[in-house]
């Protein structure tokens, strides 16, 4: 999202709906990358299926609320709360360690199904496919990082999909969107980046199964921490 959102910014999008285009572009690559790294986590084991069952409904529900949502806010808002949330996660990740545990498992019904419409609510907002939420939920309750990242590649597809047609309506008709985009979903963005993305996913499926788990949580927080300051700039007049 965040090159996307470069990319957009360099070819003169306006910037009312420059961070719509980048979030919503974003969720469609998404979806053939999750399902070839979900496919790579699935092979190795370290998919909790039973936690991506029970975050089907209760995650398309944030999804959609959250995509009503973006399409009435402005694009500075929306990199506000991108910067807000990045940020959060990223100090998350890199203070790190067992001291940041809120249990030893993850919590029981209701407070599942919460969790999940929560990280699919903000996860639409900031184009990641749930990935980062999910990593930081499940290893604040002594999942290891390896389960949370192959988890996460199951929930982008939860996420990604609702959010794509919920970008799609909401950016219909809207004036200013670049060549070739359905409602806020460029396409042509899509069909430059898929390529790229779906070939590289195995490969950070290898990385993520190669470093430990500290070396995960600091790999994500310097990221996110770079990430965050960037779109804080963008919001500097």
């Amino acid at each position: 999202m965040p090159i996307l959102f470069q990319a957009y910014t360099t070819l003169g999008v306006d910037e009312s709906i420059r961070m719509h285009v980048s979030v919503a572009t974003s969720m469609g690559i998404i979806i053939p990358t999750a399902i070839r790294s979900f496919i790579a986590h699935r092979q190795r084991g370290t998919v909790d299926i039973g936690v991506v069952r029970r975050w089907i409904l209760p995650m398309g529900f944030g999804v959609i609320i959250a995509s009503i949502i973006a399409a009435f806010i402005s694009g500075k808002a929306l990199a506000g709360i991108f910067a807000v949330i990045a940020a959060l996660i990223s100090i998350r990740m890199l203070v790190g360690g067992d001291k940041w545990r809120l249990g030893e498992d993850l919590p029981r019904e209701p407070w599942q199904s919460i969790a999940g419409g929560v990280i699919g609510f903000f996860s639409t907002f900031m184009g990641i496919g749930g990935g980062n939420l999910v990593n930081a939920y499940m290893t604040l309750y002594g999942r290891p990082m390896i389960q949370a990242v192959g988890t996460a590649s199951a929930v982008g597809l939860i996420i990604s999909i609702p959010a794509v047609m919920g970008y799609i309506w909401g950016g219909w008709g809207v004036p200013g969107l670049p060549p070739f985009s359905a409602g806020y979903v460029n396409l042509l963005g899509m069909i430059v980046m898929i390529p790229i993305s779906v070939l590289a996913a195995p490969y950070g499926v290898r990385l993520a199964h190669a470093l430990s788990r500290r070396q995960l949580e600091l790999s994500f927080g310097i990221f996110l921490a770079v990430v965050s300051a960037r779109f804080f700039w963008t919001l500097i007049p």
